[in-house]
């Protein structure tokens, strides 16, 4: 006969594990069912429970407190701060012959490193927990490995691990855990736990108006800019190439009306004058999709070419996109019509008074200051020399390494890229120096110094030079997170380096990213020979400081 047996850890917190043990053994008696109950507390273990073939177990404790040989074995696992919130519904532990069903959606700001990693620790986590799962990446490319219709109806829990927001239309009525990709990547079979047990019912019509459990998932202004700069991407290097091209094929004039009916002057409009034209609209546009969903695309938006129009750029662009999300999301909250009136909303009502909203404040509030704001920014970066150039590289480069794909690193990119929109393009060079360096300086540290590195690590090392060069910063992270201590203050002091010395020497760069792989394009970088003379510099300095930090391996 099957038996429901329960693990109650404890921990350092042994009331609430008491009160946890005790709330289901209650739970159990009032629905007629017999339960044994073992509680494990830093004094010992009462009441010992053994599992046996088709018994069923539920697993109570902190997050990770469990060993692999338990959570593979339990039926479930939950926190004791959910037992004791519901503990009738803990009691649903179910049947492990029917396995969880997970789906799940990573992304980041990129596309492109963040968001695979974070797809291999949900799945590694998976398959520790015996759990079936299907991650749909988010990349650079578009989805990869979607999602069926099929697959999402069947699924037990939805897990969305994104550094930018992303359309959970497909989800109503689904219970969806919202996190950033770190969790994932850190500890995906913990992630997956804390869906089972926390995860929120997603409401209806999710695009349109987002349901409260949604609303308080959302992350705050960070991840909302974000959202917003992965997708202004794609227009900044479509237009960035063509503007580089054109200049690499008509010279310095292909812009001027002379040249006018050349294939130059053709590549120049559609890069400038069309491309870098949506740059700004774009990224405000997805700041206000962020916030407030889709009705918030179009104030967005049209705020956007209001801040480009009155030259307040590519900083009145995210003051449009935030006024335009949280002005359409507050008006979604206050606006109340009758039922069969609320498909005006997301279709007229709130677009329009957004749009109003926004464009009245663009026009005669925010934008002349933010122009100014803009404007004196521009110039003071334009006429950087000597010691201020080079505290701004040393800057943007110790920020890059700082965390390699985290916040502070993206905010030194988010910064670089929207330069890029008034025309400024020595902080995009500097910082893309700065990012490549950290990878390319493990891989060469694993060279030069092989006696500080594991046989896994040198092996790594390879994979981590082929990231460097396409600026993928995250390729050093592994390293960095056995040895924080010593890796990272070496990575920043090389990337630091990098950064200044790129900005010392004036290289602009018009594409944002690519790493090594654009140099080549005509017109795509300046001072091409200063460029590399500074990622060389960086690699060497931070290659040689982890070889000297970090102690050798012990032999035998």
């Amino acid at each position: 006969m099957k038996r429901l047996l329960a693990i109650v850890d404890a921990g350092a917190g042994g009331v609430t594990g008491v009160l946890a043990g005790e709330a289901l053994r209650r739970a159990a008696r009032e629905t007629g069912q017999p339960i044994e109950i073992e509680l494990r507390t830093a004094q010992g273990i009462v009441n010992p429970v053994s599992a046996g073939e088709g018994d069923r177990l539920l697993f109570v404790g902190a997050e990770g407190s469990a060993d692999a040989a338990t959570r593979a074995r339990a039926d479930r696992l939950l926190t004791l701060e959910a037992v004791l919130a519901d503990p009738a519904a803990a009691l649903d532990v179910g049947d492990k012959t029917a396995t969880r069903k997970i789906v799940a959606i990573t992304s980041c700001p990129t596309g492109i490193a963040h968001t695979f990693m974070a797809a291999e620790g949900l799945q590694e986590g998976a398959r520790q927990l015996g759990y079936d799962i299907h991650v749909e990446t988010q990349g650079s490319v578009g989805a990869g490995n979607p999602l069926t219709p099929e697959q999402i109806a069947e699924a037990d829990v939805v897990i969305i691990a994104a550094d930018r927001e992303v359309d959970r239309a497909r989800f109503a009525g689904k219970r969806v855990l919202a996190s950033n990709t770190k969790p994932a990547i850190t500890g995906g079979a913990a992630l997956i736990e804390k869906a089972l047990a926390e995860a929120k019912v997603q409401g209806g019509e999710a695009s349109a108006t987002p349901a409260a459990g949604a609303a308080t998932e959302r992350a705050g202004p960070y991840k909302h800019l974000m959202t917003g700069v992965s997708f202004m991407l794609p227009f900044v290097v479509a237009g960035g190439l063509l503007i580089a091209l054109a200049f690499a094929l008509g010279g310095i004039h292909a812009k001027d009306e002379a040249a006018k009916g050349t294939l130059a002057y053709a590549l120049f409009t559609i890069g400038a004058k069309a491309g870098f034209a949506l740059m700004v609209p774009a990224l405000a546009g997805y700041i206000a999709y962020s916030v407030a969903d889709r009705p918030g695309i179009a104030p967005g938006m049209i705020g956007g070419m209001l801040a480009s129009s009155l030259g307040a750029g590519f900083l009145g662009g995210i003051v449009a996109g935030f006024i335009a999300g949280y002005g359409v999301d507050a008006l979604n909250r206050v606006i109340r019509l009758p039922k069969n009136l609320q498909g005006l909303k997301p279709v007229l009502i709130l677009p329009l008074l957004g749009t109003l909203l926004t464009g009245l404040l663009m026009i005669y509030a925010v934008g002349t200051p933010v122009a100014a704001v803009l404007s004196f920014l521009t110039e003071w970066l334009r006429g950087m020399q000597g010691s201020n150039a080079m505290l701004l590289g040393l800057i943007l480069g110790g920020m890059m390494a700082f965390d390699m794909g985290g916040p502070v690193n993206k905010a030194a990119y988010a910064f670089s890229v929207g330069l890029v929109a008034s025309q400024v393009y020595t902080p995009m060079a500097a910082t893309m120096a700065a990012g490549m360096t950290p990878p390319l300086a493990i891989a060469l540290a694993t060279r030069l110094f092989a006696n500080r590195f594991t046989a896994d690590e040198r092996e790594a090392g390879a994979a981590a030079a082929v990231l460097g060069l396409a600026f993928i910063s995250e390729g050093a992270i592994p390293f960095a997170a056995r040895d924080p201590f010593r890796v990272i203050p070496s990575l920043m002091a090389g990337s630091a380096i990098a950064g200044a010395i790129s900005m010392v020497a004036g290289v602009e760069l018009r594409v944002p990213h690519g790493g090594i792989f654009v140099l080549p394009i005509p017109g795509a970088v300046t001072h091409l020979a200063a460029y590399v003379g500074a990622l060389v510099a960086g690699v060497v300095v931070s290659a040689v400081l982890v070889g000297i930090l970090k102690r050798p391996m012990a032999q035998g």
